[in-house]
């Protein structure tokens, strides 16, 4: 039992020594460097050898606790796809008025195997810049010299902050495979932090704590002692986090660990509450001066609106007229914020402001008006799910005007948005409306209706297999909203180059679209076309799908098992009234069959109607999807439904000469 123990214990201190070795810069192999491809990822360009964190607290007389950040990472490129690992950035903060993070390159090196000897080239001035953002953020950017198909890089960068409250999110996962990760938080007993995962993988962890001093006079030795809590999350061979189609936001499944402050607890001080529930955060945010005080400021609106509303009595157009007002005289500036940068008199002056800047302005006026509005935070789908309580949850403002029966949602920061037609990056789950009275509640931001696109097609086919005919597509709330955002300031010219280049081998003559910008109304595509390529001709016989260039050919969905949820962004239906007139001298000897597909809890269906009358074909068919978001346990019901729907959109019709 004891030799038994013995040989344990030698094994775990092998292992530990392992460990170690491997988490020292410098200690480059040969055999690293002839490592051809990743053990477990072959296919893999590069991958990180190990990823380390550590966040410590230091305090000085002069300006308190200050929080450090250390990151070692060591980098294998095993192809030349994999180059661009050798480019590293960080953004940090410095703001031009306040207190700036400070960053430093303690070591970046990269290695070769030359002439069999192990080559060293360290990073030079010239691979090192750094670019200012904006007036609050810059970033740091290290470009490795020499690297090649084998090499690996290592570098190690500090940054000392005294933002001590804001503990940098630590990612375990990357878009390349991870041997090792770790991160260590050394956190003093002052500072209370919520600790939240993501993603499907859990870090092992392990807890100590620790005693430390710190000296509070300069002239005498008058010290005091507090606890630290120590913390190690480690996670070994992460995989490589894939991206799979319709995702919202890769980030939201990544493994990846937070930490948000919820409390401070100073000695001889009352406890100070941050994030312990939603009501908390929201409530800190609206007494912002950046944010509430924004809200209630004056004077610097009421006259332009005074004549842009001119008396309007009804609602339901003074809603419209200031929404409208606040849609044409602001421009966005393209940056999100649940707080002003300049202000709303600024941003109302220069005509541009951030998102919050012009949706607390746009709250202010409807108040104005007369009318119950509200400021929302929401999260954007760049930002993620805000899934938990945190002051860092949201990154957006937006504005709600509850009335009895609904809640009518508002955005804007873009021309084409309609009431409760939301730019895309508002649609992310939920957001939070914040009261008068400081109250909040969770809100809905996922539409609840199809929007629907509508095809009508009347085309001829000749004997030579020819066709060509007319389209009228309309397009309906959240279609209409993309096709007038995505066909912004397009040519006639540019519009038809488009549709060619997406239906490949059809030639587009008249073309026009209807109500471009009249936003209460659906927008109409109409044009002529012809095609050489929807029909095939085999003797006296013709092939041809009834939906010709309009045909879903591919599965979307290909992966055998689908880790995360679906999103198609909005509710849909696709329909499709199709009549094709058949050449002269055929007849059809086989029609495809009709049939209707629904997948369960109504998450949606497919109907395929399909008649011939002497020379025509009549084809109706609709394909609804019924929720946004559908989740990875229905993927094989999804999968499935697709594979339907492609089978009977690329069916053929066969007509028979005689």
């Amino acid at each position: 039992m004891r030799s038994c123990f013995l040989i344990f214990f030698g094994v775990f201190l092998f292992s530990l020594t392992s460990v170690a070795q491997k988490l020292e810069l410098g200690q480059v192999t040969k055999a690293e460097l002839l490592e051809k491809q990743h053990k477990s990822d072959t296919s893999a360009v590069a991958a990180i050898l190990f990823n380390v964190g550590k966040v410590s607290y230091s305090y000085s007389l002069t300006s308190g606790f200050e929080l450090l950040t250390e990151i070692t990472t060591k980098i294998k490129i095993y192809k030349k796809e994999g180059y661009d690992f050798a480019n590293q950035s960080l953004t940090y903060y410095t703001d031009d008025g306040g207190d700036n993070e400070k960053i430093k390159i303690v070591k970046a090196d990269t290695y070769n195997l030359v002439n069999d000897k192990v080559e060293k080239v360290k990073l030079n001035s010239q691979g090192e810049f750094i670019e200012k953002i904006n007036k609050f953020w810059s970033r740091i950017k290290i470009t490795m010299p020499n690297v090649k198909e084998g090499s690996i890089i290592e570098y190690k960068i500090e940054i000392r902050s005294p933002y001590v409250r804001n503990i940098p999110q630590w990612d375990f996962q990357k878009i390349i495979p991870v041997n090792f990760s770790e991160f260590t938080t050394s956190i003093p007993e002052y500072y209370i932090f919520n600790v939240r995962y993501k993603g499907f993988l859990t870090p092992s962890i392990t807890k100590e704590k620790q005693f430390k001093k710190i000296n509070l006079s300069s002239y005498s030795q008058q010290f005091i002692e507090y606890s630290e809590d120590k913390i190690k999350y480690t996670l070994q061979d992460v995989p490589a986090i894939k991206e799979e189609a319709f995702v919202n936001n890769i980030n939201n499944y990544r493994a990846s660990i937070l930490h948000e402050l919820s409390g401070e607890n100073f000695p001889k001080k009352p406890y100070k509450s941050y994030s312990s529930d939603w009501e908390t955060v929201t409530k800190r945010i609206y007494e912002s001066k950046n944010f509430g005080e924004e809200l209630k400021k004056a004077g610097y609106f009421e006259n332009d609106l005074d004549a842009t509303l001119n008396g309007t009595l009804s609602q339901d157009d003074r809603i419209m007229l200031v929404f409208n007002f606040v849609k044409s005289r602001m421009n966005w500036n393209e940056t999100y914020g649940i707080y002003c940068a300049d202000g709303v008199k600024k941003a109302y002056e220069d005509k541009k402001g951030n998102s919050a800047e012009i949706n607390l302005m746009l709250t202010a006026m409807l108040r104005y008006a007369g009318i119950d509005a509200n400021p929302i935070l929401i999260s954007t789908r760049g930002n993620g799910i805000p899934l938990f309580p945190s002051r860092t949850s949201f990154n957006n403002v937006i504005a709600g005007i509850e009335l009895q029966d609904k809640l009518i949602i508002l955005d804007a920061t873009n021309k084409f948005s309609h009431p409760d037609i939301l730019p895309i990056q508002d649609l992310n789950w939920f957001g939070r409306i914040i009261r008068k009275n400081e109250s909040s509640a969770q809100i809905d931001l996922m539409p609840k209706t199809n929007s629907n696109d509508v095809i009508n097609l009347m085309a001829t086919i000749d004997l030579q297999g020819e066709v060509s005919g007319k389209i009228r597509e309309q397009y309906f709330d959240y279609n209409a909203f993309l096709f007038r955002n995505n066909n912004n300031g397009l040519s006639k010219e540019s519009a038809i180059d488009k549709l060619e280049k997406k239906y490949a081998g059809i030639e587009i003559g008249e073309y026009e679209v209807q109500n471009a910008t009249d936003l209460s109304k659906q927008i109409i595509e109409n044009y002529d076309f012809k095609t050489n390529n929807a029909v095939e001709i085999i003797g006296d016989k013709m092939y041809f799908s009834p939906f010709l260039f309009l045909a879903m050919t591919e599965n979307p969905f290909k992966q055998e098992v689908r880790e995360y949820p679906v999103d198609f962004v909005f509710p849909n239906q696709d329909k499709f009234n199709i009549s094709l007139k058949i050449p002269d001298g055929y007849t059809v000897e086989t029609l495809p069959k009709s049939i209707s597909v629904a997948m369960p809890d109504n998450l949606g269906s497919f109907k395929y109607n399909i008649s011939n009358n002497g020379s025509q074909v009549q084809l109706v068919s609709t394909v609804d999807i019924n929720q946004a978001i559908i989740k990875s346990e229905d993927y094989e019901a999804l999968k499935n439904f697709f594979k339907e729907i492609v089978n009977k959109q690329t069916e053929k019709i066969v007509l028979k000469k005689g």
